[in-house]
């Protein structure tokens, strides 16, 4: 939302086109006529879009034929809300909406007023820097309406298992503790203790505790 504001902010009104009423929609589709990035970014919300519809269109929201069966194509479920934020959220997913932003910023002139916040020389380039970051880190599975009731599929816990273990080894590889039991003669039950916390903190970190308000990272960011 606060990224659309920023979007929104004293857009010139041809830049919004015939698609007034979804003026973020219209913005990309115009940029991506001249940005290869954006451009891409359009043609994957069409294709979600298009997919969303098709589900729809399915009696009581099965999926069609030709995808019973397969695990590799399953038609993504987006709530009302991931549908109304769709252009932002995928380009944030895809990791391009500082690229995008930042082209927006360099092409300003075209898109904005002279007042519009992107058209500023400093207040610009900040918001596209500020967005490097979220670009920078690898989305799983979005928050759903019942989150607090339900634990992550086995294969969003396995996702989360590769990307906290190829984090891992790039930095440190004795950062991921093993879930073995390691006896120390010197220590005695107060390290045995210790471990054990450590190991039970790494397998929660694997199910995003649900009380955290920030996406499971690469960089294991909670």
């Amino acid at each position: 939302g606060v990224v659309e504001a920023c979007l929104l902010h004293m857009l010139k009104r041809r830049a919004a086109g015939f698609l007034r009423t979804d003026k973020v929609a219209a913005l990309f589709t115009k940029v991506g006529k001249t940005c290869a990035v954006a451009g891409d970014v359009c043609k994957k919300v069409q294709e979600l879009q298009q997919q969303v519809e098709s589900r729809k269109n399915q009696p009581n929201g099965q999926e069609p034929l030709k995808r019973q069966g397969s695990t590799t194509s399953k038609t993504p479920v987006l709530t009302p809300q991931a549908i109304k934020h769709i252009w932002v959220r995928t380009a944030l997913i895809e990791k391009v909406l500082d690229k995008i932003v930042q082209y927006i910023v360099d092409n300003c002139s075209k898109y904005y007023e002279k007042e519009a916040l992107l058209a500023d020389p400093v207040c610009g380039p900040i918001l596209a820097s500020l967005l490097v970051g979220p670009c920078a880190l690898e989305y799983t599975k979005l928050k759903t309406a019942d989150h607090y009731w339900t634990d992550p599929s086995a294969d969003e816990l396995v996702q989360r298992h590769r990307i906290h273990g190829a984090h891992g080894r790039q930095d440190s590889p004795s950062r991921r503790p093993a879930l073995g039991i390691r006896k120390r003669h010197s220590s005695g039950s107060t390290s045995e203790d210790r471990f054990a916390a450590s190991a039970r903190e790494y397998v929660e970190s694997l199910h995003q505790n649900s009380r955290t308000h920030l996406l499971y990272g690469k960089n294991n960011v909670l």
